[in-house]
């Protein structure tokens, strides 16, 4: 365990290796799963806001669920997530050509449409965040689906910590990141 200013983090996102392997998992993750893709609740704004210049990216069945469930609702724990399309894929999940699973969010922002990249629950998995009234809890999370992710991370030798460098960064800040390096590099 290591504590890092209101967060607790697991070693296992120093131990365990991953780098998302698309062509074998195809993406499971957009459609796997009890409900859509975690948000935080400053979110949802945003969701809003950029909507309109998401929807160009997505199918007709995706923006028929919106119409129907709306961008986000209450999961069975209560927390908000992305509505799903017959309680499987995010509404905001698209195929490419190749029938691996993206984020229309994520195509709108990489063609510079907008400036959000994906919810950060997205951007930083296989990394969950739980919160308490006083901590973050900051986890590895375990999932079969990601199996070809761990094998590849395995090969190249890059710690989930590396592969999600951006994320973390983007979720806890520069300094944060920093101090978890220096945690890792005394591991090493």
């Amino acid at each position: 365990m290591i504590i890092i200013d209101n967060t607790i983090v697991s070693e296992k996102i120093i131990e365990k290796q991953f780098v998302c392997d698309l062509s074998k998992c195809k993406g499971a993750c957009c459609v796997e799963g009890d409900s859509g893709a975690p948000l935080e609740l400053d979110e949802l704004p945003i969701l809003d806001e950029i909507y309109p210049l998401v929807k160009p990216y997505l199918a007709q069945q995706n923006i028929e669920a919106i119409e129907k469930l709306g961008l986000y609702a209450l999961d069975t724990d209560g927390d908000m997530c992305t509505t799903t399309i017959g309680n499987r894929e995010c509404v905001f999940a698209i195929y490419d050509a190749n029938g691996i699973l993206g984020c229309g969010i994520e195509k709108a922002h990489n063609d510079g449409k907008i400036n959000f990249k994906k919810p950060i629950s997205c951007h930083l998995y296989p990394i969950r965040i739980t919160k308490t009234i006083e901590k973050q809890l900051v986890n590895y999370s375990q999932w079969e689906v990601c199996n070809p992710a761990c094998d590849l991370g395995q090969k190249l030798k890059v710690p989930t910590y590396k592969f999600l460098k951006e994320p973390l960064i983007r979720k806890f800040g520069e300094e944060w990141y920093e101090v978890l390096e220096q945690y890792a590099s005394t591991l090493g």
